[in-house]
């Protein structure tokens, strides 16, 4: 069995990470949250996924490894078969002619290793990794979905004759199940002239996965319906639905947008795991000095965090990893949300419907009657939300929101657009983070480059490459070559790029003048406020992105 939580109780007690009443709290936030205690552990922030793992391992007297970032030899790792690894979470990773090296998130399977070294006759060595790294290394077991799905047309004959619904469930099947095990946020069904194309859109980018015989499309758009409860029969007007499936031991659900084409019905399934969602804002990139601004503004009983980007860019997440944090049994949290995308058990979650009148405002102006500490504000569209949300900061409430504005500055003025009094802007407003998201490279296939100066100086001025990459002739960069773990695209999953504006009294007073962005941001950076784009060149000479992708997401006149 995996460390039993009497176990990881006495360890982090012992080390003066919790205490033994914050750890029953935690506890108790766990089994509302059907997570175990190691993973609210990640997702309250209290330590990263690695240093918890190497905390265990220290304590079960293992090595500890970080197994999705190791280069392991395809015959073996295919030692084990994927549904014994995943069943046993555990991945071979190394081996010599005397010992078989062992990551296992469950180091006390001793039968389990017994009966590895009796077929391999070999000694095993175990090393302890965590079932999050595990899940992650087992993608290497994935075939090419192109060519499972190819697979199973052939072994069917469903081309050959009448489309079976047998063989149109497990396409459908499979197509989930690898963009839930690839972390894509959509799926896209096209129909094109001969084809149907299949795509997903995975860390922000959409990419061709799947073409399929046209015939199979009208057979995979029913089920879908089917699935989601819309009507079958229709086939000329626009349709929303949804559906929840059982993936890898999770419910997964799913919104599904049908819309009509010139060549038919064209599907978008938005998955929404709670697994996607499970992060830290340690996880999700901010350095320590904005961690601190925003954990001061989150221990405050009152006033506003506003959470600001263009749409992608992560804002809920950020918002939800603060939620999760927030959540303990003292506190009465309430959201209203357009649409509720992720629940958070011990959190009321209200979706707004414009149809009955529920809209963001007045769905606050209930919320204030119904007694809660913290409240979350989906999105400050109009002067009448943003009028009663910061009047419920000013009134002894927590509120967080969120604004589209292209960086961290550019949201006051905009709260004094919608017609907020500048004072109370000033006496509300606590923290304001702005943030993207572009895509980190693979670990696994990332290696080091060096570029001429001059090539790099065609994108950044020369006062930002000196700063960051130095005055040499060349600047040494980092990018993936493409790996089986990546899916030859040399990245895998996002970080967050953020800027973090702490309302200091200097820049109080600048709301209260109505001064603009430009000068509220110069103050703000020089009071030590980190920018977007310095976020984004250091961790790009840190190797944790690339140029491109930082050059993708920012425009700036610092350039």
């Amino acid at each position: 069995m995996l460390l039993p939580d009497t176990k990881l109780k006495s360890l982090l007690i012992e080390k003066d990470i919790l205490s033994e009443k914050e750890f029953n709290e935690l506890a108790s936030y766990a089994r509302s949250s059907h997570v175990s205690v190691q993973r609210a552990i990640v997702e309250k922030g209290i330590l990263s996924n690695k240093k918890l793992g190497m905390i265990i391992a220290d304590s079960l007297n293992l090595p500890f490894i970080e197994v999705s970032k190791t280069v392991i030899p395809a015959d073996i790792f295919h030692l084990l078969p994927e549904k014994v690894a995943r069943k046993h979470k555990t991945v071979i990773f190394d081996a010599d002619p005397k010992e078989i090296k062992i990551a296992t998130a469950d180091p006390e399977n001793t039968e389990f290793f017994d009966m590895i070294a009796k077929k391999t006759s070999k000694k095993p060595v175990i090393y302890y990794a965590s079932s999050t790294d595990i899940d992650t290394a087992i993608q290497m077991y994935r075939k090419d979905l192109q060519k499972a799905v190819d697979e199973l047309i052939k072994e069917t004959s469903l081309l050959s004759g009448a489309v079976n619904e047998a063989p149109i469930i497990r396409i459908v099947d499979l197509i989930l199940t690898y963009a839930y095990r690839d972390k894509a946020s959509d799926v896209h069904i096209e129909p094109e002239e001969g084809n149907v194309l299949v795509r997903f859109r995975i860390d922000s980018i959409l990419k061709d996965m799947v073409v399929m015989d046209k015939n199979l499309h009208s057979s995979i758009v029913t089920r879908i319906k089917v699935l989601s409860h819309l009507r079958t029969d229709e086939h000329l007007d626009a349709q929303d639905g949804k559906m929840r499936m059982d993936i890898d031991d999770e419910k997964v659900d799913i919104r599904v947008s049908v819309i009509p084409t010139t060549e038919g019905e064209k599907i978008v399934l938005r998955l929404l795991s709670s697994k996607f969602r499970s992060f830290s804002l340690s996880d999700l990139g901010m350095g320590t000095a904005d961690l601190e601004k925003v954990y001061d503004a989150m221990n405050k009983s009152y006033g506003m965090i506003l959470s600001t980007g263009p749409t992608g860019s992560g804002k809920t997440t950020s918002i939800y990893a603060l939620l999760k944090i927030l959540n303990t049994r003292e506190k009465n949290i309430t959201t209203i949300e357009d649409p509720v995308e992720y629940k958070i058990p011990g959190v009321n979650h209200i979706p707004v419907n414009a149809k009955s009148g529920l809209t963001f405002a007045s769905g606050l102006r209930s919320i204030l009657r119904q007694d809660p500490n913290v409240i979350f504000v989906g999105e400050i569209r109009d002067s009448e939300t943003a009028d009663v949300a910061v009047n419920a900061a000013l009134t002894g409430h927590l509120v967080l929101s969120t604004l589209h504005t292209n960086d961290a500055a550019t949201a006051l003025p905009r709260l004094i657009d919608m017609r907020v009094e500048p004072f109370l802007i000033a006496s509300t407003v606590n923290v304001i983070v702005a943030q993207r998201l572009v895509r980190r490279i693979c670990t696994v296939c990332s290696h080091e480059v060096s570029m001429k100066r001059e090539f790099i100086r065609k994108d950044i001025s020369r006062v930002i490459l000196d700063k960051y990459f130095g005055r040499g002739e060349t600047v040494k960069l980092y990018r993936g070559d493409g790996c089986t773990i990546c899916n030859f695209t040399g990245y895998t999953g996002r970080i967050g790029l953020f800027e973090v504006l702490s309302i200091s009294e200097k820049i109080r007073q600048l709301i209260i003048q109505k001064s603009d962005s430009g000068i509220i941001r110069r103050t703000a950076v020089s009071e030590g406020m980190t920018t977007l784009l310095d976020d984004g060149l250091q961790k790009t000479a840190n190797g944790i992105t690339t140029l491109e992708e930082v050059l993708r997401v920012i425009k700036t006149e610092e350039l």
